[in-house]
């Protein structure tokens, strides 16, 4: 699989990390503890993590359907068309927005549980140092497992971003329009690119690896571009607890809901065209289609997030939380266990020196595949529930985060 084959179709992850909120047992000190008594955990955004992992995992599993980039020489068969169809208008794009803004609004829930007893200073140090594990871990990633990693430019963003947390709104909205024009653009013209080979299926672990770190310094600022918006709009969210109190702001999520989904459907109608290949525009103005899809999936993402709010909002009148919701919820609780779980499949499925299953199957399998995956992680996080213990990603990342 080429280079750009790989940023194409597996950059599409953008997944967000939240710390769970803690009382701290020593004010004295600026030096921060490990967690110790978890206060009540708001439900929607780790049931919106749970959901849209499975958004995640129907992106990246096309790989197994197309390991290219480009135009497609023609239409396929009416089944995977209409598939085609569907991911294009609701999945390409519409992730990682959703995500983006997750990881801003949790970076506010941590300035929140932590800014009393650090101070805005040791607060700021606390995000900082949470942003360059994320840096680390995401580099891990990529050299044993995925080349579409998220977690390094999450974790860039939080170090350029931090200061963003008190920004007012006004400077906050302005920078996020350029950030999403800038990125709209950067990964419209992206799409456009002409289609590549593949890989060699001669390639050996070694020189996968070698590959996998040869594209990380061009996948962490891409991706970081594309998630600097959303994870501004978070953060104005998460000032406004929209997502830890959906029921005092059932109006404006329902508005964003609405607004934001049927933009990301409108706005992907030309790109789809493309992607099942019915339409073969010249260069210019496949970079303007793929542009407006790529920029319809912001308004997509936080749509998304504003339906799950709903959601949430709903469920939370309810005495106790029935087995799917509590799955869903322990997934997105464990977003960085199940993410990087996620990428062992994708291993083992993709590499040529394991099933080399890429482009083996048609665009529906390859869905039913993606789903699949994301099922088992549901229910591995569930067990871990239901054995009290936390995702071992996630909890090493906490520990390293809060030694001090």
């Amino acid at each position: 699989m080429t280079l750009l084959a790989e940023i194409r179709v597996r950059s599409l992850i953008c997944v967000s990390y939240e710390s769970v909120s803690y009382e701290r047992p020593d004010v004295s000190s600026l030096r921060s503890e490990p967690p110790v008594a978890p206060r009540v955990r708001a439900l929607a955004p780790d049931l919106a993590r749970g959901t849209m992992l499975a958004v995640i995992a129907l992106a990246h599993s096309q790989v197994l359907a197309r390991p290219f980039i480009g135009p497609v020489p023609g239409p396929g068969p009416a089944l995977d068309t209409a598939v085609q169809t569907l991911l294009t208008l609701f999945v390409d794009s519409r992730g990682y927005p959703m995500f983006a803004a997750l990881f801003g609004y949790g970076m506010v829930q941590i300035l929140r549980s932590r800014e009393t007893a650090l101070g805005w200073a040791g607060a700021r140090r606390l995000l900082r140092r949470r942003g360059a594990w994320l840096i680390a871990f995401g580099f891990a990633h990529v050299l044993l497992l995925y080349p579409g990693d998220i977690l390094a430019s999450y974790g860039i963003l939080a170090l350029l971003l931090v200061s963003a947390l008190r920004w007012p709104n006004a400077r906050l909205f302005a920078v996020a329009g350029c950030a999403a024009a800038l990125g709209a653009l950067a990964y419209g013209s992206l799409l456009a690119l002409p289609a590549g080979g593949e890989l060699s299926h001669e390639v050996g672990p070694l020189g996968s690896a070698a590959f996998r770190a040869a594209v990380f310094p061009l996948i962490v600022p891409l991706n970081a571009v594309m998630a600097a918006a959303p994870v501004l709009v978070g953060m104005w969210a998460g000032h406004r607890r929209l997502l830890d109190e959906p029921e005092r702001h059932r109006r404006l999520l329902t508005r964003v809901a609405i607004a934001g989904i049927t933009i990301a459907a409108v706005g992907g109608i030309p790109y789809a065209f493309v992607t099942t290949g019915l339409w073969h525009p010249e260069t210019a103005v496949l970079v303007t289609v793929a542009t407006l899809h790529t920029a319809a999936g912001y308004a997509g993402g936080l749509g998304y997030a504003a339906l799950v709010g709903l959601v949430a909002a709903r469920l939370a009148r309810r005495a106790a939380h029935g087995p799917v919701t509590a799955a869903l919820a322990a997934c997105g609780r464990r977003s960085m266990t199940c993410y990087l779980a996620q990428s062992v499949a994708w291993f083992l499925l993709l590499e040529p020196y394991t099933a080399d299953l890429s482009g083996a199957v048609g665009v529906a399998a390859a869905a039913a595949v993606g789903l699949g995956v994301w099922l088992a992680t549901v229910v591995a996080a569930d067990l871990l529930r239901r054995a009290g213990r936390p995702g071992p990603a996630d909890a090493l990342l906490r520990r390293l985060v809060y030694r001090g």
